[in-house]
């Protein structure tokens, strides 16, 4: 190999390797699963995560670096979005990875469904199919800034600490399927239990609209009906 391909090899290498020092923090994986539902304040973002503002802004200028993020002024605020769907496409494979190839992920994750009377659940396919059929109606339970940021098309939008004044409207004819943000996000778990209690179908998608659109289907981004 030549001086010049050796250095290419090299560099590109060297750059390529500061995106995973950029995800090698339990912390800065979080703060990308987050904002890929909606762009977020530092001073938001250090509330969701309970960490000190100082530190939450120490993990962001980390992925800033990484150009995996992007900060955005907004008056007196700057918020935080990710860079491009490459990063979606990213947390997403880090994720399927890791499911696949870690035995105690996939441990972990049966353990805390066990424990929820969680393990049943809606693959992306039979989804698909039961919307198209108007066979189900689709709740997403996250916050309205994440469902108006994007959201499944015909989802409705009741925000989990919403559900219990909303919960009569709903329809008893049909199964609800809740979905969050992701595997991750235990929203649509507490959402089927109490739907469940109040005699309602119900069952949860595990994946999220990140998910949904990383294999090409549409997201809409309009306000919250």
């Amino acid at each position: 190999m030549t001086q010049s391909a050796r250095s290419f090899k090299d560099r590109t290498y060297e750059q390529l390797a500061l995106i995973g020092k950029a995800l090698a923090s339990p912390i800065r994986l979080e703060i990308i699963d987050v904002l890929i539902q909606a762009p977020r304040t530092v001073e938001a973002l250090s509330t969701e995560l309970g960490q000190s503002i100082a530190n939450t802004s120490q993990h962001l200028q980390v992925l800033r670096s990484a150009r995996l993020i992007e900060a955005e002024r907004r008056g007196t605020y700057v918020s935080y979005c990710v860079a491009d769907r490459h990063v979606l496409t990213l947390a997403n494979s880090l994720h399927r990875v890791g499911e696949f190839r870690f035995a105690e992920i996939q441990q972990i994750t049966r353990e805390f469904l066990e424990a929820h009377d969680a393990l049943e659940r809606v693959d992306c396919n039979t989804l698909i199919k039961r919307i198209q059929q108007a066979e189900v109606t689709l709740l997403d339970v996250r916050p309205r800034t994440e469902y108006a940021a994007g959201h499944i098309p015909n989802a409705i939008s009741v925000p989990l600490d919403e559900l219990k004044r909303h919960i009569a409207k709903l329809p008893k004819n049909r199964e609800i399927v809740a979905y969050c943000r992701g595997p991750l996000c235990v929203m649509s778990i507490e959402a089927v239990k109490m739907l469940r209690k109040k005699g309602f179908q119900a069952s949860r998608w595990e994946e999220g609209v990140a998910d949904w659109a990383a294999r090409g289907l549409p997201v809409e981004l309009d306000g919250a009906r």
